[in-house]
Formats: structure tokens, C-alpha cells, sequence
């Protein structure tokens, strides 16, 4: 799943503060066996040699456990009230207000006040500051971050007739969908071989879909559709914590009307035919042209055996504000507070948010980790892999990244804008419904 933000330019040289020093755990600490959890099985071999690394260094053993997302989050909350969870986990920003809130992870400061740990100055700019909560308290050291690109079955668009050029510079807009709907359409094919955009195309009888529909997206649309609203010149809010949401804003209204309409066009599939369909089969399939994704699914979509896909990324599309945008999401791992060894957890936070783990990530090549010098060695190791993850960097290189929502009362924010959105994508209700959505969330925080 994962995870929303706004970085300096990568392809310039940057002075880097020295690595976070990993400290030797005392004595008593050396037979100490701490739990470790992560969702993403295609991180596990990269933190494995980051634990025994740790190990080597501390004496501390960790025991990692990975589980898929949504047995993950169970596995989590379950650990909350049994006492029995992980001392360390890799948390995500659509669930820390909540944990703060319920004081069930613990403020860093004090540790890293004692090590002097140079938080606002080690890792790219913003990270950090994204596990700040209300409270002015540190819960988490970045570990990684994400933007968002096109996913493009490169046979398909070689058969197309469009080239790398063509689709590094997609333009559009929510009233005719610009270039980019115009692609979209030409890559739609129906099963009797009828593009799109020719006469005779059956909208019902779809062989190959322009675009996927991975979800409605809810009120985030990480992956579906805030790029485009961003690119529309639409926010959210006005940053993380603020209670001010958009939702009403027609600049959205516009976003998600022109999204669904795909569907009625028969370039996208209805909301019903994508549920419970993995979007990276689909696209390696040939059943799907495109798919907007982040870049955590680089390299499982890559690594696709398939003989009808060959993987080619390509930037999101400029919008009317005349620029591309991403949601910017950036993991941490947060200590439980109901752990019994909250000092050598710390320790293994504080290794997590290290050059010395970091770079061993990096040099993995699966996911972009936090502290720049690491996240170039990841440029380099996708790069040894075949695979040019530039369409990624356009938006860190030219600044278009926009926070991913954080606030108070996420889990009610949610309750309240998810089915709005699944019902406007499923055609039971139009994007008016939007506006209702957004007075039911301001009255959650009294206005």
C-alpha cells in the first residue's frame, strides 16, 4: 500500500549531514530479541540484511514478521490491546493520528535529543516533519518515500505507434481529458480488434482496457486520481493537521467527473468489473493498457513473467496549472507502547533511519529510501535492473508533490468520504454528493 511530498531537486550534489551513528547496545542488552513487522514481502530480504547487520552491531536480535496489508493492520491493532505485538512497525500516515491519539506509540524526542540524531537535516526535506504530531512530538524517523507515475505495458503502446516522447509529455484537462484521454482511448481495444477512437468500437465488449480502475480511491486518491486534482489546482487542505478539507471544491467535482466518465466511455472498467482483480495481472495480461501507480510496485510489476508485458513508466500528465503533481507519502517505523524493551527498540529505529540501513535498501533497488545519498544507490540499483525510474523523479526533481492528508479523526474522515466515493464511481450517485461529504466532515471538527 502504501503511502505523500515535497523534496528538493535529486540531480544537484547536496551537502549530507553525517550518517545517524549506531550505538553498542550495553551488555545487558546483547541476548535481548525485539519484534519487528512490514507488510511489503518485497522489502523482507532488505530488512533482514538490515537486521543482521543491527545484530552484528548490537548484540540485538530482531524477528521479523511480514503479512500482507490487510492481515498486517489486523496483526497490529490486535498487538495494541493484547500487549503481545510488535515492539517496532512499519507504520503508515493514514493510521498515525490515530495512534497518537490513542497513545498507543511512543514520542522519540527524548532518544533522539540524547543521541543527537539530526532529524530535520538527515533525510529529504519534509519527511521528517510528516511524523510530527499536533503535539510537536517525533514518532517516526523516515524510512522511504513515494511518488506516484503511469505503469504502461510498453508492447501494447510500441503497437499503438506511441513512443517514450509521447508519453513523457501527456497533457490534460477535466473537459476533453486532453492528450492523455486521447491515448487512453487509442489503447482501448474490443474484442472484435476496434480501437477507441475508431467507428464500430463496443463499449460493452471491452478486450483491453486504455486505463484500470484500481478502486475509487476514497478520500485520498493516492494512487487514482489526485494527481490529477492536483494538477487541476486542487487541495485537500492547506497542509498536515489541518481541518479545512475541499472535498467541496469543483476543481475536484471536475477531476471525478471526467474519471468516471471513462467508465461510461468504456475505456476504463465500471467500478463492479475491477473489484477483487489485481490491476499489475491485468496489466501484465494485456487486459490493461495503463495503470497509474506508485513507485513501492516497481519492481513486482517489472519482475512480471508474462510474454505479453514489457514494463515502461512514464510521468503522470501536466494538468491546467501547467505542472505534473504527486501525492508524496513517506513511511516510518513507529515504537508500540506497549513494548517491554522500549530502549533497544529505539536502537532498532534509530538503525532503520541510519545511512548504514538505509543504503542497504537503497542498494536493493525496490524502493526509494528516505536519506538522499541511500536514495540514489535505489536510482542506480533499478537502473543495474533494467528498469528507468525518471518518471518517478520528475516530481522531486521539479518540486510537484503535494502531502498526503493528515489530521485528527482520519478513521471518521473516512467513514464518511470512502462510500461517497465508491458510490460515485459505481454511478449510484453524481459528484454533487461530494459537497454533502464535506459538510459532514467540517462537522466533525465544529464548523
Amino acid at each position: 500500500m502504501i503511502k505523500l511530498k515535497k523534496i528538493a531537486a535529486l540531480a544537484v550534489a547536496v551537502a549530507l549531514p553525517l550518517s545517524v551513528a549506531v550505538t553498542i547496545a550495553p551488555a545487558q542488552a546483547a541476548s535481548t530479541t525485539i519484534t519487528y513487522g512490514l507488510w511489503d514481502s518485497n522489502q523482507l530480504p532488505a530488512y533482514k540484511a538490515c537486521a543482521a547487520a543491527f545484530k552484528k552491531q548490537s548484540g540485538i536480535t530482531v524477528k521479523i514478521t511480514q503479512t500482507g496489508w490487510d492481515d498486517y493492520w489486523k496483526a497490529v491493532n490486535a498487538g495494541f490491546l493484547s500487549g503481545k505485538g510488535f515492539d517496532v512497525f512499519t507504520s503508515h500516515l493514514a493510521f498515525f493520528p490515530d495512534f497518537v491519539a490513542n497513545k498507543q506509540i511512543l514520542p522519540l524526542d527524548k532518544w533522539i535529543k540524547k543521541d543527537k540524531v539530526a532529524v530535520s537535516t538527515l533525510y529529504q526535506p519534509g519527511l521528517a516533519n510528516l511524523w510530527k504530531a499536533q503535539d510537536k512530538k517525533q514518532y517516526g524517523l523516515p524510512k522511504d518515500f513515494d511518488t506516484i507515475a503511469l505503469f504502461v505495458n510498453k508492447k501494447m503502446a510500441d503497437a499503438a505507434g506511441y513512443s517514450a516522447a509521447d508519453l513523457n509529455n501527456l497533457t490534460w484537462n477535466p473537459t476533453n481529458g486532453g492528450s492523455y484521454e486521447k491515448v487512453i482511448a487509442h489503447l482501448t481495444i474490443d474484442k472484435n480488434g476496434v480501437r477507441g477512437d475508431e467507428s464500430g468500437f463496443d463499449k460493452s465488449n471491452v478486450a483491453t482496457y486504455g486505463l484500470w480502475m484500481e478502486g475509487s480511491g476514497g478520500g485520498d486518491g493516492q494512487t487514482q486520481w489526485s494527481f490529477l486534482a492536483a494538477a487541476n489546482g486542487w487541495k485537500v487542505n492547506k497542509g498536515p493537521w489541518n481541518t479545512d478539507y475541499n472535498y467541496a471544491d469543483p476543481k475536484l467535482a471536475a477531476t471525478i467527473k471526467w474519471w468516471h466518465s471513462l467508465s461510461t466511455k468504456g475505456y476504463m472498467p465500471t467500478f463492479a468489473q475491477q473489484q477483487g482483480v489485481s490491476w499489475s495481472d491485468q496489466l501484465a495480461a494485456g487486459k490493461a493498457a495503463m495503470v497509474p501507480n506508485g513507485s513501492w510496485m516497481t519492481m513486482a510489476v517489472a519482475n512480471s513473467k508474462n510474454a505479453k508485458f514489457e514494463l515502461e513508466l512514464a510521468p503522470t500528465p501536466i494538468g491546467p496549472t501547467g505542472k505534473r503533481a504527486s501525492m508524496y507519502n513517506g513511511l516510518a517505523d513507529n515504537i508500540s507502547a506497549k513494548t517491554k524493551h522500549p530502549n533497544e527498540a529505539w536502537k532498532w529505529v534509530k538503525f532503520l533511519g541510519s545511512a548504514a540501513c538505509q543504503n542497504i535498501v537503497g542498494s536493493k533497488g525496490v524502493v526509494f529510501p528516505a536519506i538522499p545519498a541511500a536514495t540514489l544507490k535505489a536510482v542506480a540499483a533499478f537502473k543495474k535492473k533494467g528498469v528507468d525510474v525518471n518518471a518517478f523523479y520528475t516530481h522531486i526533481k521539479n518540486k510537484t508533490t503535494f502531502l498526503f492528508p493528515i489530521a485528527n479523526k482520519k478513521s471518521q474522515i473516512n467513514t464518511i468520504i470512502n462510500p461517497v466515493m465508491d458510490a460515485i464511481m459505481s454511478g449510484s450517485k453524481d459528484v454533487s454528493a461530494l459537497a454533502a461529504a464535506n459538510s459532514q466532515i467540517k462537522a466533525l471538527f465544529g464548523k
